[in-house]
């Protein structure tokens, strides 16, 4: 009669390390779809920029996963209190909402609207053929810079 022999234990020991690696890799894969679902982010796109003799206007849309708020607008490097910026929503699609003045304007995922931007008063030349650097700036620290070069918007300066 033949004497069966097991494994040996070097070889059971390989086995089981890579077993468990391989578990241990299909956790985390399984892991990082699981944060991916509960974990949204902000990317708003400026989709068009461009001016009249009313002001600038720029459409905004959000096209990530949760809502973003601008907290701010610069206009080449200033803040809008200091550039006497003033903003209307128009061309809502969404429940876009708020005021610079009032906390920001928010942006849920999906929304869109145009923002229609005045300048009283600002400490540089606003007159067609200038060139004027437009930053949107979110509650989530990003910043959205787009730049347009004046065709038919002046300001009294």
């Amino acid at each position: 009669m033949q004497k069966r022999r097991g494994i040996s234990p070097v070889i059971a020991t390989v086995i089981i390390v890579a077993v468990t690696i391989a578990v241990a890799i299909a956790v985390a894969f399984w892991m990082t779809g699981i944060v991916g679902l509960f974990t949204g982010f902000e990317q708003l796109q400026i989709t068009s920029i461009y001016d009249d003799t009313n002001g600038i206007y720029v459409t905004v849309q959000n096209t990530g996963t949760s809502t973003a708020t601008i907290t701010d607008i610069f206009v080449n490097g200033l803040p809008s209190t200091q550039v006497g910026l003033q903003v209307e929503l128009q061309n809502i699609q969404g429940n876009v909402q708020g005021d610079l003045a009032t906390g920001g304007i928010t942006f849920p995922a999906g929304s869109s609207a145009t923002l229609h931007i005045t300048l009283n008063n600002p400490p540089f030349t606003v007159r067609p053929g200038v060139s004027l650097e437009i930053k949107l700036h979110t509650a989530g620290g990003k910043d959205y810079p787009k730049l347009i070069v004046l065709q038919a918007y002046r300001t009294g300066g």
